[in-house]
Formats: structure tokens, C-alpha cells, sequence
């Protein structure tokens, strides 16, 4: 018998993987200029600084660091992370703080822990397309909320909590992926006050919210939580490493409780000696000059791309981020961001279509940019280059 489509199951079927993961198939071409990823520059590794702590943890912690290891995590790094967490405006206490394989394993616990095939969860239009990819592998109902260049407009989300009784809300609030844009803190306190008062979990997935270039910093949704309907995700993909795949999910006991018997079945626990090196990581206080130093070279980066949009066509309209990794642009009305693809990847430039983060699609005229993986020269290049494709 002929293996086909049909063995798998029916919500799987239409799940054809991440148009990203697509785009970097054809980045190989030599000469290419991708504004397609969101990688943190190669330049904010630390391959030296990483070495030297995990002799050091070895050394320390010893074979315990290669054993099994507890679900809910490694001791000190639970302590340490908690401590770095607690400056946006909350603290996770005893049980309150689960280690997850990055912010995205902590969004998939959550929906494994809450949401059955059918139930509704509330995302912003357009939202981080792997978790979207998350969603409908959980066959969940996904209704899209408006949002402007403040963020998601919390008049528009009580509508839909009345009107869908959504069982979990998605929201990125610092330099929004694909976006760039910043919940405002007015919106924040609106958020939190909409979950609770309506009994819905919200995820508040914050990975950019230390690589701020302007503006002030903002404490978190979670900081303006009473009753424990906010679930806090967090991860050092962004700040120290992507490779090591850690992230941390702060939220109330139960749900806590829950996530890690989900987690149980799935990996286990994250690996203790990639917690061991990120507690030293930040036991040391290194955190605070790293920062410092790859904002101030993403900043330069940002700036270079927006300078850049003078290479594109006339009424083409930009975010101006104050921070993370991405740039919104929407191209003037009738131009196709996915049908132009391929005429710009000839050019040796690549982006993502915006399309791909809708939530019902559409929007073809809009695209993701990323600028923190390319030097300030491919970002002017890559710009001409997207321009030149563009007015063809």
C-alpha cells in the first residue's frame, strides 16, 4: 500500500512548515544579503566567554551537570534567572519559574496545557508565524485582533473575548516579530486587566525586550497581574545564544505545575549544563556590558536600514522601531511581497512576505525585514538591491 497524505491526522495536513525555514533553503547562493532571519549578529556570540564557563560549571558541578536532572530545572539558574526577570517589574516565586527549550517550547507547553482541538485563542494580526505553526498543530481556532502602531488595541480584544470566550491570548509587546512595534503602557495594564476580569490566560512572549536602541524601557504585561492569568516567556536566544535554546516561563503555580508535566513527556528537562553556563552568565554580570555593546551595534544596523528605504519605491511605508530586530514595510497598493520574491532573491536579496504572519493571510504588499545579521555595508547594498528588484 502506497503511503500518502491521509495517515496523518487531519489538522496536520495543511501545515506545510515555516515560510522562514523555506526562505533559508535557497540563502546559500554566493553573494546573498538575507533580510530574512532574526538571528542575532555573529558579532554578539561569544564563543571564548562561553568556553571558559562551561570548564568552569564542569569543573564546579561536575558529572551532575551530564545526569538526569529534574524537570523543573537547576536550582541556581532558577535563582539567577528570576533575579534577571525581576527587572520588568514582577518576581517568579517558589515553583513560579519553569526552564524551557526556548520562549518557543514555553508557548507549546502552554497550549498542550490548556487548549483542546476547537477552543480559540486570540493573536495579534500579524503575529510570530511559529506560533501561529504552534496553534494549528494543537488544532486551535486562531481569531486575529486589530492592532496600530501602539500595539494591540484592547477595545478590539474585549470584543472578541465577548464574542469568542477564547480560552488563551497571544501578545509579543516589545519590538513586535514581524512588526517592530511597542505595546504601549497604558495598553499593558489594559491587557492584564482584560485577562483577569474575563478568566483568560494570556502569553506574553517578550525575547527583545533587552534590546531596546531608543525610548524608555517599559515594565511587562506579568507586572500588572493579580490573579495569575499571565504567563511570562522569556529566553536568552536573543541576548547571549540561540544555539543553546533557553528560555525561562514564569506564571502561577498551577499552570507552572502543569507545564511541567508536559514538559516531562517531551524532553524531560533542558540541559543542565546549558543552565549551569547561563546562571554563571549572569551570576558574573556579564549581562549588563553585553547588552550594552550589541545594542549599540544594532542600533547603527537599524539606522543604516531606514536610511535605506529611500532606495525603495515611492509610497512605501515603514515601522520605526525603538528596539528588537525587525523592520514592518508596506509597499505601495497592487505590488506583491511573496510574487516578487523570487525576482529579488535573483538580486541577491532576501526578506520574508508579510502574508505568511496573518493570520488569514493577505496583505501581500507587506514584508519583514531584518537588519542585525547583515553589516552596515549589505545593508545598504541589500537595500539598492531590493530597491533595483522592486522597480523592475
Amino acid at each position: 500500500m502506497k503511503f500518502t497524505e491521509e495517515v496523518f491526522a487531519p489538522h496536520m495536513r495543511p501545515i506545510t512548515g515555516s515560510a522562514i525555514r523555506e526562505i533559508f533553503k535557497l540563502l546559500g547562493k554566493p553573494g546573498m544579503i538575507s533580510f530574512a532571519g532574526g538571528n542575532p549578529s555573529n558579532a554578539a556570540l561569544e564563543p571564548e566567554v562561553i568556553s571558559e564557563l562551561a570548564v568552569e560549571v564542569l569543573a564546579k558541578y561536575g558529572t551532575s551537570l551530564l545526569q538526569y536532572g529534574a524537570t523543573e530545572g537547576f536550582g541556581p539558574f532558577i535563582e539567577s534567572a528570576g533575579e534577571f526577570l525581576s527587572e520588568v517589574g514582577f518576581r517568579a516565586g517558589a515553583g513560579e519559574l519553569l526552564p524551557v527549550q526556548g520562549g518557543t517550547q514555553g508557548f507549546d507547553l502552554l497550549i498542550k496545557a490548556l487548549v483542546e482541538p476547537g477552543d480559540v485563542i486570540l493573536a495579534e494580526d500579524p503575529t510570530f508565524l511559529g506560533a501561529l505553526q504552534a496553534m494549528h498543530t494543537y488544532n486551535a481556532r486562531i481569531i486575529p485582533v486589530a492592532t496600530d502602531e501602539n500595539g494591540v488595541i484592547p477595545e478590539d480584544v474585549e470584543e472578541k473575548i465577548k464574542k469568542y470566550s477564547p480560552k488563551l491570548m497571544y501578545i509579543i509587546p516589545s519590538f513586535q516579530n514581524p512588526t517592530g512595534v511597542t505595546l504601549s503602557l497604558e495598553r499593558r495594564k489594559a491587557m492584564a486587566q482584560l485577562a483577569c476580569q474575563y478568566g483568560v490566560v494570556l502569553a506574553e512572549d517578550d525575547p527583545y525586550r533587552d534590546l531596546r536602541y531608543a525610548g524608555e524601557a517599559l515594565p511587562a504585561i506579568k507586572a500588572f497581574d493579580e490573579e495569575g492569568w499571565v504567563v511570562y516567556l522569556s529566553s536568552f536566544s536573543k541576548y547571549v545564544s540561540p544555539g543553546m535554546r533557553l528560555g525561562a516561563a514564569v506564571g502561577n503555580k498551577m499552570l507552572i505545575r502543569k507545564m511541567t508535566i508536559g514538559k516531562q513527556s517531551t524532553d524531560v528537562h533542558s540541559p543542565l549544563l546549558v543552565q549551569a553556563i547561563i546562571d554563571a552568565y549572569l551570576r558574573k554580570g556579564l549581562m549588563p556590558g553585553h547588552l550594552k555593546r550589541i545594542c549599540g551595534d544594532y542600533k547603527k544596523q537599524l539606522d543604516a536600514m531606514l536610511e535605506g528605504f529611500k532606495y525603495l519605491p515611492a509610497g512605501t511605508r515603514h515601522t520605526v522601531p525603538e528596539g528588537g530586530l525587525f523592520v514592518w514595510a508596506e509597499l505601495p497598493e497592487g505590488m506583491d511581497a511573496k510574487a516578487l520574491l523570487d525576482r529579488c532573491l535573483e538580486n541577491n536579496v532576501a526578506y520574508v512576505p508579510g502574508t505568511f504572519f496573518y493570520v488569514e493571510g493577505g496583505h501581500e504588499n507587506t514584508m519583514r525585514l531584518n537588519f542585525s545579521n547583515a553589516t552596515i555595508e549589505d545593508i545598504d547594498k541589500g537595500m539598492r538591491a531590493l530597491g533595483a528588484a522592486l522597480a523592475q
